[in-house]
């Protein structure tokens, strides 16, 4: 009897203790859904994440709704670009009463911290559109910089729960060599490391170090895996994009932006400004367009019909479409997404 009666009381205290831990989850808000994806897969089951913007809205425009201000009420911890892309989240801090998630505070995460800045412009010049006076926003486009996303998160992630340390850094490992792996290939992470070939990538010295460079009589480019071996063949290739999102993907992967939809960061375009592009498209023998899925996929449609042009529409975020459910397979249906576009530009060639 009092073996039984001991079972039933370990088994309370378990209950009891796994009810509380559930309730003591650390809050997490994010801005963007790729940001709160990856909070996810560093705070596992001591977060709750909530995110604000989803893969497929636009993270310029936002409308702000009480939930959101709620959400924020009750955060231990805020993550956002930290530039000048989600304009419209101070005022939901604000709204929010929360003194510990401000810029400056524990609870705040700025994820750019750390990340080569690219398109910083010489002058704020109103005149060219929405300009980023501190360079590009959208820094997620890279998977080399999702790793330093991954390391701010996690240090916040510290900040506000101390004794989850040891299961965060475990978690950023173990992110930063899927990233790592998927990237660059197994093989080849396992013979340079991470760190190593990510350095060369970003120097754009990856491609030119593998094919010069041998491993038992043969050139390392033949051990190259992952993102990179399929934009491989694509290096240098030409296409459009509606709006400057792509800028550190196209820097990875060296290819060539020609032209965008928009004339200049968000101003819609004019029947003229479309007419420039398409001839400028005809000229330069372009035909892949390159979208993110909350712009006009009419007028993309449009473009691409005009020059015998082929569509790449895609989520810029996590959830942002079917089968988008997390930062890798979001990277996939890029890269994905080009590869069979640039090999229909081939084929019809």
């Amino acid at each position: 009897m009092k073996r039984f009666i001991y079972i039933l009381f370990t088994a309370w205290i378990a209950l009891h203790a796994t009810s509380l831990q559930a309730q003591h989850k650390i809050q997490v808000v994010a801005t963007l859904s790729t940001y709160g994806d990856i909070a996810k897969y560093i705070g596992g089951d001591r977060v709750e994440v909530r995110s604000i913007v989803k893969g497929n809205e636009d993270p310029h425009y936002v409308k702000p709704k009480p939930t959101y201000a709620v959400w924020l009420a009750k955060a231990d911890l805020f993550i956002e670009t930290g530039l000048d892309l989600e304009l419209w989240a101070p005022a939901l801090i604000d709204k929010s009463g929360n003194p510990r998630i401000r810029s400056g505070q524990p609870g705040y995460v700025a994820v750019a911290d750390g990340v080569p800045m690219l398109e910083v412009p010489a002058v704020a010049d109103r005149s060219e559109g929405d300009v980023h006076i501190y360079g590009n926003p959208h820094i997620h486009t890279s998977p080399l910089n999702a790793k330093i996303i991954a390391e701010n998160i996690t240090i916040g992630l510290i900040n506000v729960d101390p004794e989850g340390e040891t299961y965060y850094r475990a978690n950023l490992n173990r992110f930063k060599q899927e990233i790592d792996e998927r990237l660059f290939g197994k093989q080849l992470v396992q013979l340079l490391t991470g760190p190593v070939l990510t350095r060369l990538a970003r120097n754009h010295q990856l491609v030119t170090f593998l094919e010069q460079k041998t491993f038992r009589g043969k050139p390392l480019i033949e051990l190259l895996g992952g993102w990179m071996k399929k934009m491989y063949p694509y290096r240098h290739r030409k296409l459009v994009a509606y709006h400057k999102n792509w800028a550190y993907f196209k820097d990875l992967f060296e290819l060539e932006i020609i032209g965008y939809v928009e004339p200049k960061p968000g101003i819609p375009p004019s029947p003229r400004d479309v007419e420039e592009l398409i001839n400028r498209m005809r000229r330069e023998h372009v035909r892949v367009i390159l979208a993110a899925n909350y712009f006009s996929e009419r007028k993309v449609r449009d473009i691409a019909r005009k020059v015998d042009g082929i569509p790449v529409i895609v989520p810029l975020g996590v959830d942002g479409a079917p089968g988008v459910t997390d930062y890798f397979s979001l990277v996939d249906v890029w890269v994905n997404g080009l590869v069979t576009a640039f090999e229909q530009q081939k084929t019809e060639e």
